[in-house]
């Protein structure tokens, strides 16, 4: 006897509709960055995982250990809840004026540092404001899922727009940040189970037949389009590799 089932990534990508030319990113306290593919993922770095879609496709991956937790981090640091924590990101320009964050809280997956922490660069008078310190970390939590972006690109993905889920999705700072860092048009659909979403509609394709999934709109999408600031990624790769290793 077989059964269809997925994967809580597979089932997100058929619960938000992904298709050709869409890129999921999840911002959980880790980080997913997936898409639907036509081929398997072939990366001999590790940085990109192989998996099994739920429509009988690929789903190239790579995931990172900081995402949510890096604005939960800021936030405690700064002393204010994450909505505050959004607009004083909001009110710093892009590049946070040359301030840094690169997110390695928990050591990292995605590149594979285990013991690396996170770091701040870029650090004066000028960058020295609750402003400054709230925009480098959104910033740098989204140029690491941003690298992860380039890591699928590579292995051919073409990226239309970006799908944002997750916790860290709620933030208006993250929303609106995102379409700079990433480079292209994002979109939220509203917060909800995408997972159980995506294994209902298999089970509903299951029980339908048919050669493709069942019709699946997702209401109330917002969009985000912002021109892309490449200054920033350049100056988060630039500081990346600058950080220590947890004795």
């Amino acid at each position: 006897l077989l059964g269809a089932g997925t994967g809580d990534n597979a089932a997100a990508a058929l619960g938000v509709g992904a298709g050709s030319g869409d890129v999921v990113v999840s911002i959980g306290t880790s980080g997913t960055v997936f898409s639907v593919a036509d081929v398997a993922a072939a990366d001999d770095s590790g940085a990109v995982a192989g998996f099994a879609d739920a429509a009988g496709r690929f789903l190239p991956l790579v995931c990172t250990l900081n995402a949510a937790r890096v604005l939960d981090a800021a936030a405690a640091m700064l002393g204010v809840g994450l909505d505050e924590l959004a607009e004083l990101a909001l009110s710093a320009p892009a590049g946070a004026d040359g301030l840094v964050m690169v997110p390695y809280l928990e050591g990292e997956r995605t590149p594979n540092r285990p013991l690396a922490t996170g770091a701040v660069h870029g650090l004066t008078l000028r960058t020295s404001t609750p402003a400054h310190l709230a925009r480098a970390a959104v910033e740098g939590m989204l140029c690491a899922l941003a690298d992860g972006l380039d890591a699928l690109t590579a292995q051919g993905a073409t990226v239309r727009r970006v799908i944002l889920v997750g916790g860290g999705a709620r933030s208006a700072a993250v929303r609106r940040i995102a379409p700079q860092v990433f480079g292209c048009p994002v979109v939220v659909p509203p917060a909800g189970e995408y997972v159980a979403d995506g294994a209902a509609r298999q089970a509903a394709w299951v029980a339908l037949g048919g050669d493709a999934p069942p019709r699946w709109t997702v209401q109330g999408t917002e969009e985000y389009a912002a021109e892309p600031v490449p200054a920033v990624r350049d100056q988060y790769a630039s500081a990346r590799g600058m950080v220590l290793d947890r004795r």
